[in-house]
């Protein structure tokens, strides 16, 4: 096991994506931030967070369950039904940044935009992952990468974050 990201680390990288976010958007203005549980939801809010300091004003954020869109579940049953809290201002028309821990064969992406669907028609749907750890198995990108972690596919990245493990690194489990 080797860590990747301490505490520092990854504030750093969410400051980073917070400030690209600003950038590519210019502005906040439509901005609502959807996190896919469970650790995607934590970072969505520490976005939030960020993002509401750097420009002074409220965003929107929410969290979007992907269990039951997932297509590489259909063979078994459902580990867990997660939490879908849309804001009240909705996706339809605005500019949604999904929010996801590590970005890996792209199927929770690929769920997940099927799940938003159902929740109206965003404007723009853009995706900010803390891990890009690459082994695409969908044609999906990150617009915002906190950090690009090369693996080999019998690698674990493992995210641990404050709110619910108790401390905050990325490390990677299975590397000699």
């Amino acid at each position: 096991m080797s860590i990747v990201l301490d505490q520092a680390e990854i504030a750093r990288a969410l400051k980073r994506i917070a400030h690209e976010i600003i950038e590519r958007n210019k502005g906040v203005s439509n901005l609502v931030l959807i996190g896919i549980p469970t650790r995607g939801s934590f970072l969505a809010t520490r976005l939030t967070k960020i993002l509401s300091s750097l420009e002074g004003v409220e965003i929107h954020s929410g969290s979007l369950d992907t269990t039951m869109y997932r297509d590489d579940l259909r063979s078994s049953a459902p580990r867990s039904l997660g939490k879908t809290e849309i804001p009240l201002s909705g996706v339809h028309d605005r500019d949604v940044v999904l929010v996801d821990d590590v970005l890996f064969s792209g199927r929770t992406i690929r769920a997940a935009l099927d799940a938003l669907s159902e929740h109206g028609r965003p404007k723009t749907v853009q995706l900010a992952v803390l891990i890009d750890r690459g082994h695409r198995e969908l044609p999906i990108r990150a617009d915002y990468v906190g950090k690009n972690l090369p693996t080999n596919r019998n690698e674990r990245v493992r995210v641990c974050l404050s709110e619910i493990d108790n401390l905050d690194e990325v490390k990677i489990e299975g590397r000699l």
